[in-house]
């Protein structure tokens, strides 16, 4: 399973949930982190949402559901767990 990580440097938010990405054990994925002060078109329509988590999928990708940065590391697991086996 690939995840994609929209993010800038310098943005807490999106450090706090690359930190708990880093911390579920119990779902295998590869994350792909996008900076989106890289490409216009990723700060076009990301600028104003990030961080955004997105599953890549064979047709293009699909945003997963915003957690609240106050989420803990179990409620990420079972976000994922909930949308992966949806869109797998």
């Amino acid at each position: 399973m690939q995840l994609i990580l929209y993010s800038k440097p310098g943005c807490h938010l999106c450090e706090g949930l690359q930190e708990k990405l880093g911390m579920v054990q119990n779902i295998e994925f590869e994350l792909e982190i996008r900076d989106i002060t890289t490409r216009e078109d990723w700060f076009a329509i990301y600028q104003y949402q990030i961080p955004v988590l997105c599953q890549k999928l064979p047709a293009g990708e699909q945003p997963l559901p915003r957690l609240s940065p106050r989420a803990s590391v179990k409620q990420l697991e079972q976000l994922l767990q909930k949308y992966l086996s949806y869109y797998s």
